[in-house]
């Protein structure tokens, strides 16, 4: 299991349109193979900040798959106008917890 991570900035004054976009797209990657979860979760401190938490059975599922997919067009068609800086992604492995 992989956990795909991003700090994704929205464009000042478009939090309300990007959260309406995310619930839009939420499909388009709910439906890929390898695909486990997604949270999307607002920053207290800055009201046009959000933490994006993607869990995947491997990389290859995100990379591989979903950025190729036909429906990764479209989730990139409603969601990234939104972004400024564009994200990084990263992704983290195995808990050291667990």
């Amino acid at each position: 299991m992989i956990v795909e991570h991003a700090i994704l900035q929205v464009r000042p004054g478009q939090s309300a349109a990007f959260e309406a976009a995310m619930v839009e797209a939420r499909p388009l990657i709910a439906i890929q193979p390898g695909f486990r979860s997604i949270e999307v979760r607002n920053s207290d401190d800055d009201p046009e900040q959000y933490l994006l938490l993607v869990v995947w059975d491997n990389i290859e599922s995100h990379r591989d798959g979903f950025r190729k997919s036909t429906e990764y067009q479209h989730w990139r068609a409603l969601l990234h106008p939104f972004y400024d800086p564009m994200p990084v992604v990263n992704y983290y492995g195995r808990s050291i917890l667990s």
